[in-house]
């Protein structure tokens, strides 16, 4: 078990850091789903072709592998509460070299800066899993994170209405190929323009970041201490730990399905012609979002952390066996599940893609109170560890695009989710009860 002082398991004294993890998480969504905003945006300014605008994402995510550890050896010297200060302060300095990147429109500047803000989240997410696991009774771990799970979405349907009214407001239909028909002088002014336009935005995002910086140093966020535990002093790094390191495995195969299920779909419906293909990804969120309000009311007077996971591995399974074999023009199960709503229905492939986001939905609430369980003074390098898992979300989803490029076809490429849920499948059964190799 974690020993972990103080120990915060009543409701009132639980609300304070409920709500300081909980702005936390919003930042992170905030951050992280305005990544879909800016590729198509700085393909424009920087002019860039696809795979070059692609390099947002691995530059932002990449931050998590590569810095994770690093990060984890300066919580351990500063601890979590003040770990949590340096984080926001990283993100401010990325932010504040975004508006130079917008000044100058240099691109590798951009990456620069998305590399830091993926730093800040980093040693962030590495303190602020662990609190929320330990702020309250671990029966209940499960739900807390599913609480913050919806923040963190919440945040992804904010930020596409904050980006359009500051950024691209006035520039509606505004494309690479307008720009290209303009005189070079007028092509240069209004590339200047947008760009500039990103200072505003990025210039509240720093301000923001250093007004939680103080809102966490000066609040009553009581500090995690673990104490070492005599079955660890033989214990001298964190891969002697099994449960966190086939945690951060089957983490890697849950971001990189998420990924998927989310950022797939509108391309599967483009190729089939669903006349809303743009807001498919809303369909796949929605359905996360239910995953976790099950999380929050069935965790664990219902369904154990446990369970929930196993239930999530094998639902995944079910909808990938859906995905890859279910007729393309049959909308049957969109006609089942919400054809009474109104909203438009789509070819049952895409409704089981979309069934994805139910299905692995509790996949991260419930790995990170299993993976962290007795880990005690390792559970910086714990966390840590963990958080580099969230790689899967750059590299699966490329494997998926080449496996859709070399086939010709992209119902195939889902069957790559079917190892990604078998081990997840496996951590719940098995994975998260071994304590030596």
């Amino acid at each position: 078990m974690i020993d972990a002082k103080p120990a915060v398991s009543g409701s009132k004294s639980s609300l304070l850091p409920m709500f300081i993890i909980g702005t936390m998480f919003f930042i992170f969504g905030f951050v992280t789903w305005l990544n879909g905003s800016l590729i198509p945006f700085l393909q424009i300014i920087c002019e860039l072709n696809e795979f070059q605008a692609l390099f947002v994402t691995f530059a932002f995510y990449i931050a998590y592998t590569v810095m994770a550890l690093p990060m984890s050896s300066i919580l351990k010297r500063t601890g979590y509460k003040n770990g949590m200060a340096v984080g926001l302060g990283l993100m401010a300095v990325g932010a504040l070299v975004f508006i130079g990147a917008a000044q100058s429109a240099d691109y590798a500047l951009f990456l620069a800066a998305l590399f830091v803000l993926g730093t800040g989240l980093t040693i962030l997410q590495t303190a602020s899993n662990p609190y929320v696991v330990m702020i309250g009774p671990k029966e209940t771990a499960a739900v807390r994170i599913s609480i913050m799970g919806l923040i963190n979405k919440g945040a992804g349907v904010i930020v596409p209405v904050v980006f359009t009214a500051l950024v691209l407001s006035g520039f509606e239909g505004f494309t690479a190929e307008h720009l290209a028909q303009l005189p070079e002088a007028e092509r240069l002014a209004q590339v200047e323009e947008l760009s500039n336009r990103l200072v505003e935005p990025y210039l509240y995002m720093a301000a923001v970041l250093a007004a939680l910086i103080g809102l966490v140093k000066f609040s009553s966020l009581p500090e995690l201490e673990f104490e070492e535990e005599a079955e660890h002093a033989d214990k001298g790094s964190i891969t002697q730990f099994p449960q966190v390191v086939l945690g951060a495995i089957a983490l890697f195969f849950y971001v990189g399905i998420e990924v998927i299920a989310a950022d797939t779909i509108g391309l599967y419906g483009s190729n089939l012609g669903v006349p809303n293909f743009a807001a498919l990804t809303s369909y796949t969120m929605v359905f996360m979002v239910i995953g976790y309000l099950i999380g929050v009311t069935c965790i664990p007077r219902f369904l154990s952390q446990q369970k929930a996971l196993l239930l999530s591995g094998v639902a995944g399974m079910l909808c990938v066996l859906g995905a890859t074999t279910a007729s393309e023009q049959s909308d049957l199960i969109a006609s089942v599940l919400w054809g009474w709503s109104g909203i438009p229905l789509v070819p049952d492939p895409i409704a089981f893609v979309a069934l994805m986001g139910l299905a692995h939905a509790l996949v991260w609430p419930a790995i990170w109170p299993l993976a962290l369980d007795g880990l005690g003074k390792f559970t910086a390098q714990g966390s840590a560890l963990l958080i580099m898992g969230i790689s899967g979300g750059a590299i699966l989803p490329l494997l998926f695009g080449k496996v859709a490029h070399l086939t010709g076809d992209t119902q195939v490429a889902y069957w790559i989710g079917l190892p990604c849920y078998l081990f997840i499948f496996y951590y719940a059964v098995k994975g998260h009860k071994r304590r030596s190799w």
